[in-house]
């Protein structure tokens, strides 16, 4: 379900993925495919953790590194979801031949 509020996700965002709903910034970004595609990402990696574990982990990765690089946007830039998706958005067929837990292999080393 696509929900639309700018007040919801912080300032430089344009959408944010909490399965089963998806919140936008803009009516326009329902028909932007690269946004979709990415938080579509995103629900897929919450579904294969079972959500609680998703998010744990997500903040958990995001916070060693905020302390390793101090400085908020290298640290969810660098977690392994977030280069998961970033790093597969302009692919439509992604999802399709995505392999279970793939985004361990964005993990940094």
């Amino acid at each position: 379900m696509i929900l639309i509020s700018k007040n919801l996700l912080p300032k430089g965002y344009n959408g944010l993925a909490i399965y089963p709903f998806m919140i936008l910034k803009s009516k326009a970004l329902k028909q932007n495919r690269v946004v979709l595609n990415h938080e579509r990402i995103h629900f897929r990696q919450q579904i294969e953790l079972l959500l609680i574990p998703f998010y744990i982990w997500y903040v958990t990765e995001f916070i060693i590194y905020l302390i390793k690089y101090k400085n908020w946007h290298m640290a969810y830039y660098n977690i392994s979801f977030e280069r998961e998706a970033y790093n597969n958005e302009t692919d439509f067929n992604y999802l399709k031949k995505r392999k279970f837990w793939q985004f361990l292999n964005y993990m940094s080393k």
